[in-house]
């Protein structure tokens, strides 16, 4: 590692820098507004249907989904959606899943073990599908701002709008997702230390691994953040989230996980984990499968929640 990642000083100011990446992003002030346009009930799960005020730039609909009749403050999952160019689904794939997800859906699942679920529509997805992702990354760049990182900055703020409600546990939050939702979950979890508990499913390798193999190619525009090589590896981010517990679940015929990008990354939060003595906080397992969640998959996530959230 290239900085002292026991040192809450050094990491923080690690923080910082790898914010700092991430272009010119609206400042965090106050609770994000919030409108509720819908409430149903169906199936045992409460569904919210929401509009945040998260950036100032355009609306963000998001789901809120509990479990019904569930009572007081419950655990949070904040639900990362994925790309697998269904910019149509967005925040729809935590009710419908996809095509390379387990079943039933995420949304089903975590609600049945008495989470509640926030999943928002990211730019260029869902309700927010009205520009492709190619011309909103194009005119960020020309504003200085990164796609990403808005990405990312929407994220946080959501999670600051779920904090905000009297039905979630501030200490129990965690994050997941897959393939791009899984970046989004060690992402918001290494730049928010408000997350406790990670899980990634089909998304985490070391950058160069990606570059050798060519596996970078298969990154739609929202993966690329200007200057990252140059301070970070994928190493440097997830050191962020250590102590915390992190689950990472691959495909082990994934181009996008190459396998020395994932022996890379494994080794590397062993030894880190090791040093902060928490060595059974990390955990990643490998299937040999292309880039799809499994059943076997499914039930370690779920396992690793009921374990540490």
């Amino acid at each position: 590692m290239i900085y002292n990642f026991a040192d809450p000083v050094k990491r923080q100011a690690r923080r910082n820098a790898l914010y700092g990446l991430l272009g010119k992003l609206p400042g965090r002030f106050g609770v994000p507004g919030a409108k509720t346009v819908s409430l149903n009930v169906a199936d045992g799960i409460v569904t919210e249907k929401l509009v945040l005020d998260l950036n100032g730039l355009e609306p963000v609909p998001a789901y809120f989904l509990k479990p019904a009749g569930a009572e007081g403050r419950l655990p949070l999952v904040v639900y990362n959606h994925s790309h697998g160019g269904f910019y149509d689904v967005g925040k729809e794939e935590a009710l419908r899943g996809a095509p390379y997800l387990a079943r039933p859906s995420w949304g089903e699942a975590l609600t049945a073990e008495g989470y509640a679920v926030l999943c928002i529509d990211h730019w260029a997805f869902g309700e927010r599908n009205t520009r492709t992702e190619g011309q909103i990354f194009k005119e960020m760049l020309w504003h200085g701002r990164v796609m990403w990182g808005m990405m990312v900055y929407d994220s946080i703020r959501a999670l600051d709008y779920a904090l905000s409600r009297p039905d979630v546990d501030p200490d129990r939050i965690a994050t997941l997702g897959m393939s791009m939702g899984g970046t989004m979950a060690w992402w918001l979890a290494a730049l928010d230390p408000r997350i406790r508990v990670t899980v990634d499913i089909c998304s985490l390798a070391e950058f160069d691994a990606l570059l050798e193999s060519g596996g970078y190619d298969g990154h739609s525009f929202y993966y690329f953040v200007p200057g990252l090589l140059e301070g970070f590896r994928a190493a440097d981010v997830n050191a962020l989230i250590a102590p915390r517990p992190h689950l990472s679940l691959a495909g082990g015929q994934d181009r996008l996980t190459p396998a020395r990008g994932l022996d890379a990354i494994d080794r590397d939060m062993r030894e880190i984990y090791r040093a902060l003595g928490a060595e059974e906080r990390w955990k990643q397992l490998r299937y040999p499968v292309g880039h799809e969640e499994t059943e076997e998959m499914r039930r370690e996530a779920l396992e690793f929640l009921r374990k540490w959230l």
